[in-house]
Formats: C-alpha cells, sequence, structure tokens
C-alpha cells in the first residue's frame, strides 16, 4: 500500500499519477530497468515516479505512454491531463501566508478525491458555508486579525467550495451534529442564510447531508469530527483526516481507516435520511431563525 505523507498539495496527484504509470508498465510485462532506460534514467527513477516521490518531465510520461502501448487519442489525453495538473502549484498557493503546512496537505488532498465523507460537531463543514457564516467562524477564531486578512480567508474557504461544482468534482456526504445547525453563529440572518443554503445544496446530485440529531443520545462518533477521503484510484489508499487546534492528523493505515469508517457507516445509519433533513432544516428554520 502506498503511504501518504502530508506534504504539498499535489503529492496525491504525483501518487495517482504514478500508480497509473505502474499499472500500464505492469500490464506490458516491462520492468523497471527497461522503462529507465528509455528516458535515459534508472530503474530506481521509475521507481521513485510510480510512488510519485519525484515530479513528472512531460518527455518522459509521453515516452512512456508510447513504450506501454497506450496509442488511443483519449486514454493518453487522461494522463497528460493528470501529469499537468500534479506538476503546476495548486490555487492554494496564493494563499500560502495564510495557511499552515498542516493544513495545506487537506486542501490538495481535498481537491484530488473522489470522494469526501465528513462528520462535523460544531460548525456546518467548511465546503458547505455560505460566505457569511464562514466570516462569523472565522471572525471569532481570529482574535487581533485584521479585517483585510479575514477577507481572505473567507476568500480561500469560497475558492476551495469550487471543487463541488466541477464536471469531475468528487462525491460529499456530510453528517451534521444538530447542535452545529442550532448554534446561532453571525446571529439570526446570518444563519438562516446558512440553512436555506444547505436545502438549496441537498438538490445536487453529488451532495448529501445527515443530520445526527439530539433525540437519538449517545452515539459513536463522540470523539469529535472527521473526515475520510477516497481517490479514484485504487493504489492510492483512504485517508482520514482529523483536524485538532494547531495541527491535524492524517491516517492512511488499514485498521485505523476502517475503524473511523465503520463509525461513518454507523453515523449514516443513525442519522436522519436526507428527505428527513429536509424537514429537519425547514423545523429549525422555524422555529429559531
Amino acid at each position: 500500500m502506498t503511504q501518504f505523507q502530508p506534504g504539498s498539495g499535489p503529492t496525491a496527484l504525483r501518487i495517482l499519477l504514478g500508480s497509473q504509470l505502474r499499472r500500464l508498465r505492469e500490464q506490458k510485462g516491462i520492468s523497471r530497468e527497461e522503462a529507465g532506460h528509455l528516458i535515459r534514467g534508472s530503474e530506481s527513477k521509475i521507481s521513485r515516479m510510480e510512488l510519485g516521490r519525484v515530479g513528472f518531465k512531460e518527455r518522459d510520461v509521453s515516452d512512456l505512454l508510447a513504450y506501454y502501448g497506450v496509442e488511443d487519442g483519449e486514454a493518453r489525453s487522461t494522463v497528460m491531463e493528470l501529469l499537468q495538473r500534479a506538476n503546476e502549484p495548486g490555487w492554494w498557493h496564493r494563499f500560502n501566508d495564510l495557511l499552515p503546512s498542516w493544513f495545506q496537505a487537506y486542501v490538495g488532498l481535498e481537491e484530488a478525491a473522489s470522494r469526501i465523507r465528513t462528520y462535523e460537531v460544531q460548525f456546518v463543514p467548511g465546503l458547505l458555508q455560505t460566505k457569511e457564516y464562514a466570516r462569523a467562524v472565522i471572525r471569532a477564531g481570529a482574535t487581533g486579525v485584521g479585517a483585510a486578512e479575514i477577507a481572505r480567508r473567507v476568500d480561500l474557504r469560497m475558492e476551495r467550495q469550487r471543487v463541488l461544482d466541477r464536471v469531475n468534482g468528487p462525491v460529499f456526504w456530510a453528517v451534521i451534529d444538530e447542535a452545529a445547525l442550532r448554534r446561532p453563529i453571525g446571529g439570526a440572518d446570518v444563519m438562516r442564510g446558512q440553512l436555506q443554503h444547505l436545502l438549496e445544496l441537498m438538490r445536487q446530485p453529488n451532495i448529501t447531508i445527515q443530520v445526527m440529531p439530539f433525540s437519538y443520545g449517545g452515539h459513536s462518533a463522540e470523539g469529535g469530527a472527521f473526515s475520510v477521503l477516497r481517490f479514484e484510484d485504487n493504489e492510492l489508499p483512504d485517508v482520514v483526516y482529523v483536524e485538532q487546534l494547531a495541527s491535524a492528523l492524517y491516517l492512511d493505515k488499514r485498521d485505523e481507516v476502517d475503524r473511523y469508517s465503520e463509525v461513518m457507516e454507523r453515523l449514516c445509519a443513525v442519522s436522519t435520511t436526507p428527505e428527513a433533513t429536509v424537514d429537519i432544516l425547514q423545523k429549525i428554520i422555524s422555529e429559531r431563525f
């Protein structure tokens, strides 16, 4: 299993590209030594490329695809587009002065994921926040930070949300604790707008929202919020993200991922159905906001 190393965002894309090149090479029965010789390199270079530990040259990838017999135009185009994305700095690099290194890794994984499942206790998940709600959340946790920087942090969060609007964007599945929906972040008007926004988002086919209701009582995720990210390529392991006050955990060992995935499954089983989520959101709006 490929081990994820938190770092710059494109790491996940490099691993994905490398695993695809490895699979194509193995399908043709070509050794790493033979592939390395083709691109004027070594067996070690091919190994590092296939593990996503180095950058990729367009010429090398093009030559390898030809050597591996990838002649279909669409298939080549898919790999070359992935190469371009893997080598380009992520859009979030212009926010480097705001992003701690441990969160840059998550933004990159978020961009590369095919499915994101998240459980949130205190706030509406960042990818689902309105601009006004995001501003209130950021302002509350940014004591002494000026208005200009707060505005840039809000812009960063809004930019992240574009991933859900992409044609090939990830499936996003959120379980939100009822407490987060009733906590009046930013005041009544802001909360009303946020809850109505959730209702609108649920019309998108790639977004599912469930609510963990007060009425259920104790449950299996009382340890706090977490996310599980899955990637299109089976060679890239699922990653569990657990954010802390000034750092984050990235877990990809099979037993750790399985434990969190089981908790997520239990959460989904006992939370509201999407249809009931609509009812509870409308009820909270009418009762409180």
